[in-house]
Order: C-alpha cells, then sequence, then structure tokens
C-alpha cells in the first residue's frame, strides 16, 4: 500500500526525499527559501526549557526572549541548551514540543540544538553545565590525566548516546586550547598543556560524538577555541575587556595549531574562534571571530575546512547577564556599530552568530544591498547541509519514554565513576614522622576525620569522628584558589592568584600536626601546592571525581592511575615570570607534567 502522506510531502517538499542525495535536497531547500528564513539560520543563542519540559516563555536573568518568538517571528533554528533539568524524559518532551514548533513553519526546517559540556562537576553558564540526569565523568583535564585514547573515545560514545537520546545534536566542544598559562580560567576543559597529548585525545573525543564520519547517530563536534586560546595576558581570559590581549613573547602562535590539526584529520564538524585578539603577530589585533586572516586565510584557506565555523558568544550586542550590563566581545572593534560587526564577521569568514538574536540587523543589511544575498547562500548551505547529514530532516523527534532509560543508566554511570577513580592523581604521600606505619592506603574500618566529605558518604569506609586528634587519618578536600571578582559571572571563571590563602594553609599544618592527612585538591589550575608539601601532608589530585571515588583510592579498593597534565609551578613569582604561550615554561616546577606517585 502507498504510503500517501510520504508521497504527498516530498511532491510539496521535494527536499524531504531521503534518497536523493545530500547537496541536491539543500539545493531545493534554499531555493524555496526567503531572506528571513536564510537570516535565522544565522543566529545561534541560548534557549531554556519550561517546567517539566514544556517550552518556555523567556528568561529575563539572561535576557532571552520566548520560544515563540525565536521560531515564529525571528525564524531561528539553532539554540545552545542553558540550564539544568531533572530529567532525561523532560528534556526528550521538551525537545520534541520544540520540533513540533518548527514542522509548523513554512518550510518546517527542524531545530538544531546544542550544549555546552554537561557530564562533569563544573556549573559555570559559561562554559559548563552540571551533569544532572547524564552520566557524570571527570572534566577534559581528569580524562587528559588517564593518558588513555580509548577511554576518551568510550566517553565520547557514551555521551553522543546521552545526547542523542534527549535531542542534543552539537556539542559546543571538545576544547583543545593548551593551557600555557597557569592562571588562564579556562584549563579545566582542555586537555592539559601539552600539544601532541591534547590532539591525540581531542582526536579520540570527536570520533566518540561524530563517529568516523557524520551521520544520523551522530553529534557534530565544534572544536575549539581557535586558534587556541590559553596565551592569555596575564592569565585573564578574554570573556572580560581585561583579557582581551592575547600574547605570544615566546613566538610559539604555532605549537597551539598543532591540536586542530589532529581535529581536522578526525573530520571535526564545526569550530568556533576565541573571543582573545592577537597582539604582536602577523595577525590582524582583532578578535578571532572578526578576524580574517586567521578565519579565511589560515582556517579556511591554509588548513582547508569546509565546515561551520560559528562565533563564540556575543560578539555583536551588548547584553546583561545576572542584572549586570555585559558588553559585546568585540575586541578590537569596539567602535564598530552592531551593523558593522556582522558584516566584519561574515567577510571574516564566519558562518554563524553565536549568543546572538538580532535578526533584524542582518536582514535589514541584506535588503540594504550591504550583504547580498549570495553570501548568505554559502553558508546557509553550510548549515542546512549539517542538519541534512544529521538526519534531522528525515526524523526530529525522539523516544522520551527510552530517554530516561538511556541517559545517566547504571552501566554509563559505571563507567563514569571508573574514569573518576582512573583520574585521580597522588602527587605526594605523607611523611611519617610518628612511626613506621603505612599510612596509605588506609585499612576500612580507621577512624576517618574529613572535611568536604559528607560524613554518611565516609561512614562506608570507616568511622568517621568529629576531631583530628581523634582521628587515625585526616582527609581534607579543597578547591584550587582563585580570586574573587566583581560580579557574580565573573566569579565562574576562577581567575587570578594561585596561592591558596594563608588561613588555609595555616588550618592544613594544625591538622597535620596532630594526625596523618591526605589533601585532596580539585586543579581546575594548577595551584601553588609547595607549602601543602612543606607541611607533610600527602596531596592527590582530581578535575572532577565524587567522595566515594576518592574513598576507593585512597582505600586501596581502587588504583589512582592519573598523571599531571600539565606541570605545578613552584611559586607564583614563577608563574608571573614565565610565557604564557609557551608550555612547561615556569622554573624549577613543584612538580612536573606526568609525575604521580603510587600508593
Amino acid at each position: 500500500m502507498t504510503d500517501t502522506t510520504t508521497t504527498d510531502t516530498t511532491t510539496t517538499r521535494p527536499w524531504l526525499d531521503a534518497d536523493l542525495p545530500v547537496d541536491e535536497r539543500v539545493e531545493l531547500l534554499l531555493a524555496e527559501m526567503t531572506v528571513e528564513e536564510k537570516v535565522g539560520l544565522f543566529f545561534q543563542t541560548m534557549i531554556t526549557m519550561g517546567e517539566d519540559g514544556e517550552l518556555s516563555d523567556g528568561d529575563p536573568a539572561f535576557g532571552l526572549p520566548s520560544t515563540d518568538e525565536y521560531v515564529n517571528q525571528r525564524q531561528m533554528t539553532h539554540f545552545n541548551l542553558l540550564g539544568v533539568a531533572p530529567t532525561a524524559g523532560a528534556i526528550a518532551r521538551w525537545h520534541n514540543k520544540l520540533q513540533e514548533l518548527a514542522a509548523q513553519t513554512r518550510l518546517g526546517i527542524p531545530v538544531t540544538i546544542s550544549t555546552d559540556p554537561r557530564h562533569s562537576f563544573t556549573d559555570n553558564p559559561g562554559a559548563a553545565m552540571l551533569s544532572g540526569p547524564f552520566s557524570q565523568w571527570p572534566d577534559a583535564l581528569g580524562l587528559a590525566a588517564t593518558r588513555d585514547e580509548e577511554l576518551v573515545r568510550t566517553f565520547g560514545d557514551i555521551a553522543r548516546q546521552e545526547y542523542t537520546a534527549v535531542g542534543i545534536r552539537v556539542a559546543l566542544h571538545p576544547q583543545v586550547d593548551l593551557a600555557t598559562e597557569p592562571r588562564w580560567a579556562r584549563q579545566l576543559q582542555t586537555f592539559g598543556e601539552d600539544a601532541e597529548l591534547s590532539g591525540r585525545l581531542g582526536a579520540a573525543y570527536i570520533r566518540g560524538f561524530q563517529g568516523d564520519e557524520l551521520g544520523a547517530g551522530s553529534v557534530a563536534a565544534m572544536v575549539k577555541h581557535f586558534p587556541g586560546g590559553g596565551p592569555q595576558k596575564d592569565g585573564e581570559d578574554p570573556h572580560f575587556a581585561y583579557g582581551r590581549e592575547q600574547v605570544y613573547p615566546g613566538d610559539a602562535f604555532e605549537l597551539h595549531l598543532k591540536p586542530f590539526e589532529r581535529a581536522f584529520a578526525a573530520r571535526v564538524s564545526q569550530v568556533m574562534p576565541y573571543y582573545g585578539m592577537p597582539v604582536g603577530t602577523a595577525y590582524e589585533e582583532v578578535g578571532f571571530g572578526f578576524n580574517k586572516s586567521v578565519l579565511t586565510g589560515l582556517l579556511r584557506g591554509r588548513f582547508g575546512f569546509d565546515g561551520i565555523v560559528c562565533t563564540d558568544w556575543g560578539l555583536v550586542t551588548d547584553g546583561e547577564i545576572m542584572g549586570q550590563p555585559f558588553p559585546a566581545r568585540a575586541w578590537g572593534v569596539e567602535h564598530l556599530t552592531p551593523a558593522e560587526r556582522i558584516v566584519k564577521i561574515l567577510d571574516a569568514g564566519a558562518d554563524q552568530f553565536g549568543g546572538e538574536k538580532c535578526t533584524e540587523i542582518l536582514l535589514e543589511l541584506v535588503e540594504g544591498g550591504t550583504v547580498p544575498e549570495e553570501r548568505l547562500d554559502v553558508s546557509a548551505r553550510r548549515l542546512l547541509r549539517e542538519k541534512f547529514v544529521l538526519g534531522l530532516f528525515d526524523d526530529p523527534y525522539v523516544d522520551a519514554e527510552a530517554a530516561d532509560a538511556i541517559v545517566g543508566s547504571a552501566p554509563f554511570r559505571a563507567a563514569g565513576e571508573a574514569a573518576q577513580r582512573a583520574a585521580i592523581t597522588v602527587l605526594a604521600t605523607p611523611r611519617q614522622a610518628r612511626g613506621p606505619e603505612q599510612v596509605l592506603p588506609f585499612a576500612r574500618g580507621a577512624k576517618l576525620y574529613v572535611e568536604g566529605i559528607a560524613a554518611a558518604v565516609a561512614s562506608a569506609y570507616g568511622e568517621v569522628v568529629a576531631s583530628p586528634a581523634e582521628a587515625d587519618l585526616a582527609i581534607l578536600r579543597l578547591q584550587a584558589p582563585y580570586e574573587q571578582r566583581g560580579t557574580m559571572f565573573e566569579n565562574f571563571f576562577h581567575a587570578g592568584s594561585l596561592d591558596f590563602p594563608d588561613e588555609t594553609i595555616a588550618h592544613v599544618r594544625e591538622v597535620a600536626a596532630v594526625v596523618p592527612t591526605v589533601v585532596d585538591v580539585f586543579l581546575d589550575r594548577p595551584a601553588i601546592l609547595t607549602p601543602l608539601v612543606e607541611a607533610g601532608v600527602a596531596i592527590t589530585a582530581n578535575w572532577g571525581a565524587g567522595a566515594p571515588a576518592l574513598l576507593d583510592v585512597l582505600s586501596g579498593a581502587a588504583t589512582a592511575t592519573g598523571a599531571l597534565p600539565f606541570d605545578i609551578p613552584r611559586s607564583m613569582a614563577a608563574v608571573e615570570a614565565s610565557r604564557p604561550d609557551v608550555p612547561f615554561d615556569t622554573a624549577d616546577p613543584l612538580f612536573r607534567f606526568g609525575h604521580r606517585v603510587e600508593l
């Protein structure tokens, strides 16, 4: 029996014929699109869910309009999901409602949903989300600590399955920037300081998400931040005006391109350039999203990349985040109007404006003849092609009931927990001034004094006591230090000095004077650990690990195989004297890249 519904649809919308080559389907659709519909493709910004999977009326904290405005008024079809949902089923139901809304538009172009990383312990709305219902893994620095390509590819494949189950089809990651400036706030999602390791693991990560080639089961990866974030002046981040300059006193610009070469070999689908502007190089001194010498000359020309280039978020218009003004990151072109910035970004070679919804500006530029419609078509082809390749035109919906069974399944959670344990890195074992007995691994049932670990969790491993004096072992969990800045959003980006406060060191010394002590540090940046070593404590590092993972390692139930993904500087003076673009450049580091101690 003939399926007349399908026949009728492909007659009126021939681009829906899955038997046609993708490029032909793209051209058939492009020929039917109005300028307004083409313009909508160029904008990708944050979107929020309504309660329990309903569509959203907007989010005033981030200046986000209603979903109806996005789809029906602005004709946008690319969105980055903001926030954490309680269940995978809720995300899936929301996604299906959004696709239903898009299907009711004139051409029924399906929506593409992207996300920042959501599988770790990080909660930074400008960089990564809490895992929520997803399986929980170490951040990329922790994956780098394992040195295990197969593990990284497995992570990518599990994340792919969880993303596709809820309708997320673009990963705004991996981040293959080199962590060459120890103070830089964005190191946690990198693979560390070494170009070879970063490239190798970045490629494995991409293959996990995309497969050997992009297809209907893939999540498209957006590698960032071309041509390499990291060499930030004074370690400040270019989300903010005081961090806009990238500097290369060691003339190491080319080194930062190495991991991207491996990403291109892995057929990465998309690229995001960074906010920063290069200073003192052969390239134009404007932010990389505006930079034709980098995007057209280097990325498109030298590397032959013909995939999607999406700018980092918010290069065009000023905004407001959490009640605070947040100017456009138009570094080097602050004097240009929003319309002029759009023209410069398109001329540079980008296809999409990340974090922007100002469709009316681009529409006016096309209608006034400043931007030719033919220029829209160049990027529209790339953007539509990916939707076709991902299978969104053939079946944009997901099984909301199955999503809860797939996302955060027992095997996926177990794999994440195993990775947490494997990534933990033992940096130093305690000096045993009180006798020859072995401190680590500790015996089950030992008396434990803990800070930063719930007593209910620790009690599964030993007897939790109220003071160090009663304990056989103290375990303290610390966050790598950072300086408080003026706004809430700034403080999501840990920056400034890497020295622990005096009172923190004094407290560690006080505890260690009474009982053998382990200090576990969440090393989102390479903290100055010298005072801790001098205090004679055991030191472990993690990049996202639950308390059970740490206690499994310290009790000998699991083996920590992690090795440092960057150097640990000996002092802040050494950090300040180092060159931000050169890896392993701090004098006489306390612990070197690859350092680990076996328990």
